[in-house]
């Protein structure tokens, strides 16, 4: 006969159904400050209940004793309906906590509280935590009774949620009494209620407690194929418990399967969750599944300790479930280790714990089965006969043909009705296919001969409308070449507009080449002036006077020749400036082009307005080099940029007081990938609701008259379109903003 996996799979109430898909984290992050501003008490008081059963989900902790201060807020405000709830959430969290003296006497509290109602609903809710209290401390029975009245009341009432949370729970407590068939009858119930409803979370509570049955069974393939569909839907839904015991009774399966370190690292994995959550009583019973991998993985000391850390945590707790298996696992670990007496003692415990509840489980049979086995190693033969007696009598009615076979038609049928009903679908959808399709042809017909009779009326009005559309054609064509003579027209007062914005700035630059040109033509016609005179005196002027002479005038000639370049590179950058794009790409040194339009443009806002000052920031990377740009082009975005950025920081200051430093930052570095330059002011900065506009064309947020809101978007152009390049600005209003151009570099 099929030895019975002793440490029961660990089964799960549900508390209520769920329908959230985001993190309870950011849920009760969102409830809390709702609760901080809601100054209608009862909507407070809503926020609360509903924070409480989500800290539920995460620590059963933190859930009892925020459920403690809603409670009484509660009894504060006199809200009989806000009672009852919390009321029943605390029954549900000190049982899962294994409290049971705490939960009972909430249980109590909520029957004096509905005592003289009559109000089915809240009957039936006390009825569903009644069910689960009972359920936890394994008193089946009477879980069974409490769970069928309340199913009842919530069915004849139509609060479908409710009756499946019921029939799921009502489930739990024929499984533990090894009635397979029962169990997955309500099962199947509570999961169509579910799925019906798309309540995916009530599923994931189901759907681990049906593979849990299916594991009892012997069916390990589907119960993991169910255990791994429970947790993933858990893991997406955010359903911490679910996904908790999923990983508890996995690890029994695969210790089941022989799967020793897979059924450990399952077991660990929940003992984990479990601390983490506050749930002891599953801590407990996952400790006692290690040990249990450890003894078949021949690592008994580590399973020794194992197990006395899990009868530490289940004798503080009062789930007799839970301390039945830590009792039962010390047992095994001493029977591996041939401490027959000791093993004996801890065998009988763990029976007596449960012995009221679980007189026909699987985990009984396997202790009797092992208690006759270490009566039979000390001599003590007629106990050992007796507890094997014991053993066959309940596996024999624990695992009998008719209840497996039954069991095993039942899911069966559910599947056979799953498909049948999948099928139906697939045809019902095909028969819509054909019914449409013969409309459709009816509607073809019909819609044919409506276009023949149409075609003849509407033939002579052809004539007319290809007229008419020829004239409209003709029309828009002619309005579409003068918006093109339009829009160069605008583009390029965009451009004289930006070459009037140089022309102060230019004629400022030029003055100072022109100056130094003066000034050494002045000196070196003193020079020759001083030679002639020294000429006509005669022998006293030496050659080499005449030499020193010479030199001075060849030096001024240089300087004189090396300013009026730089006046003739002026006067062609502005020329460069004023002409249309030659399109052509030329190595050019973008620090000095950042430098001078920098210079260029605060010069020529210090001619317009003397009394402005500005400090001007750069930070250039010398390792640039030449980089082959269209140098006009790129020159008209600089010039843009460091405009818009000195404008910005002269509103800024006619509103600001003495200790504003009125600034702009103009830098330039190399990246992997090629060059950004960077345009930066300490401005107002672009209101939030511009930010998506300032590329538009005519999109402008200075007053009527002082910009023709094109800069920005030819910028942009030139950028995106003429050097595959991004034109990027971020801006904080009030602080300033920071234009970003990168160029890349091939």
């Amino acid at each position: 006969m099929k030895t019975f996996l002793k440490i029961s799979a660990i089964v799960i109430l549900l508390t209520g159904s769920y329908h959230d898909v985001h993190s309870q984290n950011r849920q009760i992050d969102s409830l809390t400050q709702l609760i901080k501003e809601e100054t209608d008490e009862n909507k407070r008081l809503d926020y609360m209940l509903t924070k409480s059963g989500l800290l539920s989900r995460i620590n059963l902790d933190s859930s009892i004793r925020y459920s403690q201060k809603t409670l009484k807020e509660a009894k504060r405000i006199n809200s009989s309906a806000v009672q009852q709830s919390i009321i029943q959430k605390m029954v549900a969290n000190y049982s899962f906590s294994g409290n049971s003296k705490e939960a009972l006497k909430y249980l109590n509290q909520y029957k004096l509280l509905i005592k003289n109602t009559d109000d089915s609903l809240s009957i039936a809710d006390y009825y569903a935590s009644a069910g689960l209290y009972y359920g936890m401390q394994s008193n089946y029975d009477s879980s069974i009774y409490f769970y069928k009245k309340s199913l009842s009341i919530y069915e004849k009432s139509g609060k479908q949620s409710l009756a499946a949370t019921s029939a799921s729970n009502l489930a739990i407590a024929y499984q533990q009494h090894s009635n397979y068939p029962t169990a997955l009858h309500y099962q199947q119930i509570a999961l169509k209620i579910q799925e019906g409803l798309e309540d995916s979370s009530g599923q994931a509570y189901t759907l681990v407690n049906m593979a849990t049955t299916y594991q009892y069974m012997g069916d390990l393939k589907r119960a993991e194929t169910t255990f791994l569909q429970s947790i993933e839907i858990a893991k997406k839904n955010n359903i911490n418990n679910v996904e908790l015991y999923g990983y508890s009774n996995l690890a029994n399966l695969y210790i089941e399967k022989h799967q020793w370190q897979k059924g450990y690292d399952f077991a660990m994995e929940a003992v984990s969750l479990g601390k983490k959550m506050g749930d002891r009583g599953i801590e407990a019973a996952s400790l006692s599944k290690a040990a249990r991998a450890k003894i078949s993985l021949k690592q008994l000391d580590e399973a020794l300790e194992l197990s006395k850390r899990s009868i530490a945590i289940a004798d503080s707790i009062d789930q007799p479930l839970v301390r039945n298996q830590a009792y039962s696992s010390m047992g095994d670990v001493l029977k591996s280790l041939k401490r027959w007496k000791e093993a004996i003692a801890f065998y009988e415990k763990a029976l007596i714990i449960n012995d009221f509840s679980l007189n026909y489980s699987s985990g009984n049979a396997s202790l009797y089965e092992d208690l006759s086995e270490s009566y039979e190693q000390i001599g003590n033969a007629a106990k050992a006969l007796e507890m094997h007696k014991k053993y066959t009598v309940i596996s024999d009615s624990v695992h009998s043909r008719d209840n497996i076979q039954k069991a095993t038609e039942l899911t069966m049928n559910y599947e056979f009705e799953k498909k049948e009903q999948a099928e139906k679908v697939k045809q019902d959808a095909k028969d819509e296919l054909n019914r449409t399709r013969q409309i459709g042809l009816i509607s073809g017909l019909l819609l044919s001969l409506i276009i023949i009779v149409g075609a003849g009326i509407g033939y002579r009005g052809k004539q007319r409308a290809n007229a008419l559309l020829r004239k409209q054609k003709n029309e828009i064509e002619d309005t579409l070449r003068k918006l093109k003579a339009a829009q160069s027209q605008l583009i390029q007062s965009e451009k004289m507009a930006s070459l009037g914005e140089l022309t102060a700035g230019i004629a400022h630059e030029i003055q100072n080449p022109l100056n130094f040109v003066n000034n050494f033509s002045e000196v070196s016609n003193e020079l020759i002036t001083d030679a002639l005179d020294a000429l006509d005196v005669g022998p006293g002027f030496s050659e080499q006077s005449a030499r020193e002479i010479l030199k001075d005038v060849q030096d001024n000639l240089i300087k004189i020749a090396h300013h009026g370049k730089r006046a003739d590179a002026i006067v062609k950058g502005m020329l460069q400036h004023s002409q249309s794009s030659s399109g052509i790409k030329t190595p050019t040194n973008i620090n000095l082009l950042a430098d001078e339009y920098l210079r260029l443009a605060y010069n020529g806002l210090r001619v317009k307005d003397k009394a402005f000052t500005a400090r001007l920031e750069t930070e250039f990377d010398n390792t640039l080099g030449n980089i082959s740009i269209i140098p006009q082009d790129l020159g008209r975005v600089m010039l843009n940029l460091i405009n818009n950025g000195f404008y910005a920081v002269k509103e800024k200051k006619k509103l600001s007081g003495n200790d504003y430093v009125p600034t702009v930052w103009v830098k330039t570095k190399r990246t992997p990938e090629g060059v950004e330059i960077g345009v930066s002011d300490n401005g107002n900065g672009i209101p939030e609701t511009a930010k998506e506009k300032i590329f538009q064309p005519f999109f402008t947020t200075k007053p009527t008259g002082q910009g023709t809101g094109l800069g920005l978007s030819l910028s942009y152009d030139i950028i995106v379109k003429g050097h595959g390049g991004t034109l990027k600005v971020k801006s904080d209003e009030g602080q300033g903003s920071d234009f970003t151009v990168f160029i890349p570099v091939n």
